[in-house]
């Protein structure tokens, strides 16, 4: 019976939702909110692939929101400069990348907690977004820019079109490949992938690397989706993004995790930010709310672990 609420459950629990906001209000259901969700949830959904290969390995980042604010502010920043935004964007992708390889080293080789790692981490990126702008949004970001935000493909949002590309790409890398099967045995046991060869430190090195990677792309989204560099950009997104990876049964003991699955997650967040709106329910009451999932998803991942503890005596 865990086996199968833990497989399926996910599925469930985003059907009786979308059941329960189509009742409350008319206009959930309607082509244009579902777009609208996709749209909002295509920030999260990004950042969640990169967030499910750290947590798998056993790691955390609470740097995302931070990463997302910080490469709006750089491409916002380099393209108001002059700088073409082609050039920018992978200069933009490149630092990003490199912090996070700077964060992986800083857990593998000093040997910091990955928790404590990425919140001095998170610190460091939102001072640095502050210092660039000097605290001032940024403005005329170009249409070839703006179109990854705010264009649309079939009538379809091109930010949703980027997060599908990148789950599907993410599933095939986590499912099909050698370092997938690395990623689950360093979270499942890392000493055991030591001894049959696997360097946890590269792998680990790897996932971070992504994490950031798919973050600053995220980020650059946003900023374009906004129309402009904000230095408070991605505030809290940290929160959304690891809710939906537990809340996708992404175990955060490590070892465990499923895209598809993570996938449900972040629209189970998106619909719920999107149906309390429609229902006109209270910010503050909606942060109660988003921090009792994730404390519910915590439990149950801890409960699951017990039970399969118990069951192997």
């Amino acid at each position: 019976m865990l086996n199968i609420l833990s497989k399926y459950g996910i599925y469930a629990a985003l059907i009786i939702l979308i059941l329960v906001f189509s009742l409350a209000s008319e206009a959930f259901l309607t082509q244009i909110n579902i777009l609208n969700v996709l749209r909002q949830v295509s920030i999260v959904g990004i950042c969640a692939v990169g967030m499910t290969f750290i947590i798998i390995t056993g790691g955390i980042d609470l740097s995302v929101g931070s990463m997302i604010g910080l490469s709006g502010m750089i491409l916002a920043t380099l393209v108001s400069m002059g700088y073409d935004p082609l050039l920018a964007f992978g200069v933009t992708m490149l630092v990003g990348s490199l912090l996070g390889l700077l964060t992986g080293g800083i857990i593998n080789s000093i040997g910091i907690p990955p928790l404590i790692a990425t919140l001095g981490m998170m610190t460091i990126l939102r001072g640095m977004a502050y210092v660039i702008s000097g605290g001032l949004p940024i403005y005329g970001i170009p249409d070839s820019i703006k179109w990854l935000g705010q264009g649309y493909v079939a009538g379809i949002p091109v930010p949703v079109i980027l997060m599908a590309i990148v789950f599907v790409v993410g599933w095939i890398v986590l499912t099909r490949t050698v370092f997938g099967r690395q990623v689950y045995g360093v979270g499942g046991n890392d000493e055991a992938s030591r001894l049959s060869g696997v360097d946890g430190n590269r792998v680990r090195y790897y996932v971070y690397f992504l994490g950031y990677a798919l973050a600053t792309f995220a980020g650059i989204i946003l900023m374009a989706r906004i129309n402009s560099g904000q230095p408070r950009a991605g505030t809290n997104y940290e929160l959304d993004i690891i809710t939906a990876v537990v809340l996708g049964g992404v175990s955060i003991m490590g070892g465990i995790g499923s895209l598809p699955r993570v996938f449900a997650g972040v629209l189970i967040m998106g619909i719920l930010a999107n149906g309390m709106v429609l229902m006109n329910v209270n910010e503050f009451v909606q942060w109660v709310v988003k921090g009792t999932v994730l404390l519910a998803a915590v439990s149950l991942d801890r409960l699951a672990h017990r039970a399969k503890g118990h069951g192997s005596n």
